[in-house]
């Protein structure tokens, strides 16, 4: 089968690479969507390498060449022999996490009988940590981790299930962690949250904006802070105030709209350092911080002096975690896709760009997500 091996860092080549046959308990997926993410972007660009020997060194893509794509979307092709919930031509989204269950170990390692399962002792992750991903014809899964689609979803809608599953994942710690600000009324805190603050507006900030105010149900000043105009507009269109950092000062918007109170609660969705950086001048004391981007270069660690100072709850959730349904399939992907295939969250408003091809994936990495119009890119096959 065809795919878009990334062979060394910027350097993607297209080749024939074997298709995994499917065991008993896998099924084989034609990919026909696959999402492009922050991560793609810098794991091609050489900032990170999450495939990692057992020592936890990166191992370098000259010596492992790595098949990257993650948010994935494709119809069963085959199904192993003890397989009965999934049939040839039914279209599924993929987890593309590895786990316990995923692997029918038992007794469940302590991370995934607590629901926690992006953090199993055996975790892995297709196109990410050295397994194969989407950017291929072909990609060979445990079928606990296909979930059915409903719906007649556009595949590249569908394929966007792995980011919101981030967030519904990311929520659910925000809303089940006590801290002194809720966002709703019994939400576990004393006091319900007044103002939220979204460093940036994109997919995750925008996913972000659609489920407090949908979802979560928060009424209260969502404000956003993003430099491009056609971000700005999507979240004010969404149920956000937005703001311009390059034109206008956050910190004085901030103090300005809640009356020097600050916010009681901040998403970093940037992973920008000079956005971490100024978190202390944005949050009211004992305020909830939820560090949602990556990154974060650029900045001194004692910027985290100040933020200590104020005594927040400091929430770093990741990944698309969660338990299991009754059959083994992922719980958080199963939510996430109800919410896209019911309408609950808009995410076919934030793909900007569709690429053809597998050919086309070295020029989207590339660069073409800098144009001023891109929000989300999806390569559709």
């Amino acid at each position: 089968m065809k795919a878009a091996v990334l062979v060394d860092i910027g350097r993607i080549e297209l080749r024939d690479v074997p298709c995994v046959d499917p065991g008993p308990g896998d099924v084989l997926v034609r990919v026909t969507a696959v999402g492009l993410c922050g991560t793609d972007f810098h794991i091609f660009a050489g900032h990170a390498n999450y495939h990692c020997d057992e020592r936890g060194r990166p191992i370098p893509l000259a010596r492992e060449p790595q098949i990257l794509g993650h948010e994935i979307a494709g119809v069963v092709e085959a199904v192993g022999v003890s397989v009965s919930h999934l049939r040839p031509g039914e279209r599924v989204v993929v987890d593309q996490g590895r786990n316990c269950v995923s692997a029918a170990r038992s007794p469940l390692c302590e991370y995934c009988a607590s629901g926690d399962s992006h953090q199993c002792e055996s975790y892995s992750e297709h196109g990410i940590t050295g397994l194969p991903g989407g950017f291929a014809e072909y990609l060979t899964i445990p079928a606990v981790n296909a979930v059915r689609v409903e719906s007649d979803r556009d595949p590249a809608v569908a394929a966007l299930t792995e980011p919101l599953g981030c967030v519904v994942h990311s929520a659910h710690v925000l809303t089940g962690t006590p801290a002194r600000y809720a966002l709703r009324d019994g939400g576990g805190g004393g006091e319900r949250a007044r103002c939220v603050v979204i460093c940036g507006a994109g997919p995750a900030g925008l996913l972000w904006v659609q489920y407090l105010r949908n979802i979560l149900g928060f009424d209260g000043l969502l404000l956003v802070t993003e430099p491009s105009a056609g971000k700005r507009a999507l979240a004010e269109r969404f149920g956000a105030e937005t703001l311009d950092p390059t034109a206008t000062d956050p910190v004085e918007v901030v103090h300005e709209r809640t009356q020097g109170r600050r916010a009681e609660l901040l998403i970093e969705a940037t992973g920008s350092g000079p956005a971490f950086a100024a978190i202390p001048r944005l949050v009211r004391k004992q305020a909830t911080i939820l560090l949602y981007g990556h990154g974060h270069t650029g900045v001194d660690l004692s910027v985290l002096s100040q933020l200590q100072f104020l005594e927040p709850t400091l929430l770093t959730p990741v990944g698309a975690s969660g338990g299991f349904t009754d059959d083994g399939r992922p719980a958080t992907y199963v939510r996430a896709l109800d919410l896209i295939e019911r309408g609950k969250v808009d995410v076919r408003s934030l793909i900007t760009h569709r690429h053809p091809s597998l050919d086309s994936i070295a020029r989207a990495l590339s660069g073409e997500h800098g144009a001023p119009e891109y929000v989300k890119g999806v390569v559709v096959l």
